[in-house]
């Protein structure tokens, strides 16, 4: 995705400074502007994020990864004996895709 930045007069490409292009002009056509986040401390070890880009040095430093909901996971059923009890059919995406580490709670009783 282009990233834009106003000169004072218009939009430019912040890599090339080309203007941006305008294929609705003469509607109003607006940038998508994205606010910053609130101040929290951090659970990794307590300091104050304030930024976003506080937040990308918080996670780099501390060797960690931003979160992101599993939107793109196969959707269906994976479980065959559980779709052949029911009369439904099997998707073979959603078979192979990775699935959560169980974990047996009186493993260690």
């Amino acid at each position: 995705m282009k990233t834009y930045r106003w000169n004072g007069s218009q939009f430019v490409d912040k890599a090339t400074g080309e203007p941006m292009e305008k294929p609705y002009e003469g509607q109003i056509v607006c940038p998508m502007v994205q606010s910053d986040i609130g101040e929290y401390r951090s659970p990794i070890d307590g300091r104050l994020i304030s930024s976003r880009s506080t937040r990308r040095e918080d996670l780099k430093k501390n060797g960690c990864v931003e979160w992101e909901p599993l939107n793109n996971r196969p959707r269906g059923l994976g479980n065959p004996e559980f779709a052949r009890k029911r009369g439904l059919k099997v998707d073979e995406a959603a078979m192979h895709r990775p699935r959560a580490k169980r974990i047996d709670p009186l493993q260690n009783l």
